[in-house]
């Protein structure tokens, strides 16, 4: 166990009279995603410079209850900047590309404004789903797509605030 407890002590924590207060606010108030508060309390406990109590990366583990990745990664990402172990990293491109861009989505909009198809009282994300891909708008697209890009909209009557197509009861006059 010491051969890897060195292998992980290649970054060093010495945190700043500032950082530790810092950190220490941040867990004192309790706030947060569980993931920076844990990060906090791991930089905290491996600090070695003069007020840290330079606890060994095992110790930290077990207190903690993490993995010795996840106290690795901190160590590691400390040498990039306090901040950016404290921040998440934003993603360069979303996960899933969107379908509807400006022009598309004032097509969907339009069409979910215009008049239902004969014999229907009204759109369903069913029928916007079918239309939109008959019409060209888009090559694919789901119901959910459609509600989630509808549900942008304020005044929508399709969409309901849970996604779904039925409409909100209306409040007695």
């Amino acid at each position: 166990m010491a051969g890897k407890e060195n292998a992980v002590k290649k970054y060093v924590v010495r945190l700043s009279s500032d950082e530790r207060e810092q950190l220490e606010i941040l867990i004192r108030k309790g706030k947060g995603p569980a993931r920076r508060l844990l990060k906090a309390r791991i930089l905290l406990k491996a600090n070695v410079s003069e007020r840290g109590p330079e606890w060994s990366d095992s110790r930290i583990i077990a207190a903690l209850d993490t993995t010795a990745s996840m106290v690795y990664r901190v160590r590691k990402q400390l040498v990039e900047g306090f901040e950016a172990v404290l921040s998440r990293k934003q993603r360069a491109t979303p996960a899933v590309p969107r379908i509807f861009d400006g022009e598309k989505e004032a097509k969907l909009i339009a069409l979910a404004c215009s008049k239902p198809p004969k014999g229907r009282a009204r759109w369903t994300l069913r029928l916007l789903e079918n239309k939109v891909v008959e019409l060209g708008i888009v090559d694919h697209a789901s119901d959910s797509t459609i509600g989630r890009t509808l549900k942008k909209t304020v005044s929508n009557p399709i969409v309901g605030s849970a996604g779904s197509s039925r409409r909100r009861p209306t409040a007695p006059s």
